[in-house]
């Protein structure tokens, strides 16, 4: 019987994606390489435990869901975190983002400075600009200002900035208009915290790191993973969790938070036997009220 591997997550380098596997074995992806793995028979998607340490329950995991944890664990992985705010004693220094993931789509964010972009190409940021360099609660205080102030959101969901890659802007400038507004209108205000440095606008864009203008749009999205199933594809794109895989039944996005939790086998082709839901178009504005 062939080797179970564990998938561990997707992770972001200035190579481009990588898949982690349980015990640090890493697997770079790079554009026509073929993704495959079949679901080991008669399994079924278990915890992956928090903070290295196994699920005490070996509790079951929904199949649909992009969070590979119980509710004990989950709690247990988000305690001392800076997204939870119990590392106000933090010495790193944090920087302060502006992301955009599509038109009307703008969040305000921190993110280690150590870190440098990943943690945004791991939200799948269309394009962003830092705002400001320093101490956490500094950089906290300013994106909480952000949110007051210019009702900027820290927060998108996920499958909103899915939908908005299908019809991005044709060019860096145009992608980066609304994070510029938005630059010049956050260094206007007052109350900024003295210990964070402002950042000059310089935008990044991520649409070629991504490979998205070359990718034929995708068809559908893999909906979850089932025990005997298989997935394999060619990679033609990835955007933060997301991998594009051309399919026989053509480009499909692969959530690959879906793969934390199950037992992983090699498999060969490019078929796809595990369920399909149609990819969800966004909604366009509507201009009038009739």
């Amino acid at each position: 019987m062939a080797q179970a591997w564990r998938c561990a997550g997707l992770s972001w380098t200035a190579g481009g994606p990588v898949l982690i596997w349980d015990g640090g074995r890493r697997s770079a992806l790079t554009w026509g390489k073929t993704v495959a793995f079949g679901v080991a028979e008669g399994g079924a998607r278990t915890c992956v435990g928090a903070r290295g340490n196994i699920c005490p329950h070996s509790a079951q995991v929904s199949a649909r869901s992009t969070g590979p944890r119980c509710e004990e664990c989950a709690r247990l992985d988000r305690a001392h975190s800076v997204a939870a705010d119990t590392l106000a004693d933090d010495p790193r220094p944090y920087r302060v983002y502006l992301a955009w993931f599509g038109p009307g789509m703008t969040k305000v964010g921190i993110t280690g400075a150590r870190r440098g972009p990943a943690r945004l190409l791991e939200q799948g940021a269309v394009c962003f600009s830092w705002l400001g360099t320093g101490p956490l609660m500094a950089a906290r205080r300013t994106e909480e200002l952000l949110r007051a102030a210019l009702r900027v959101p820290d927060r998108i969901p996920y499958a909103a900035k899915r939908a908005a890659r299908a019809a991005l802007p044709a060019t860096g400038v145009e992608r980066a208009a609304e994070i510029a507004a938005l630059h010049e209108r956050a260094l206007a205000l007052t109350g900024w915290p003295e210990s964070l440095d402002p950042e000059p606008f310089r935008p990044v864009d991520h649409v070629e790191a991504y490979a998205l203008a070359q990718a034929p749009a995708p068809v559908g999205v893999v909906g979850e993973l089932v025990a005997g199933g298989a997935v394999s594809g060619e990679l033609v794109a990835a955007a933060g969790p997301d991998l594009h895989l051309a399919t026989d039944r053509g480009v499909l996005v692969l959530d690959t938070r879906l793969l934390p939790g199950w037992e992983l086998l090699p498999a060969v082709g490019r078929r796809v036997e595990v369920p399909v839901r149609a990819l969800k178009e966004r909604a366009s504005a509507q201009d009038g009220l009739f």
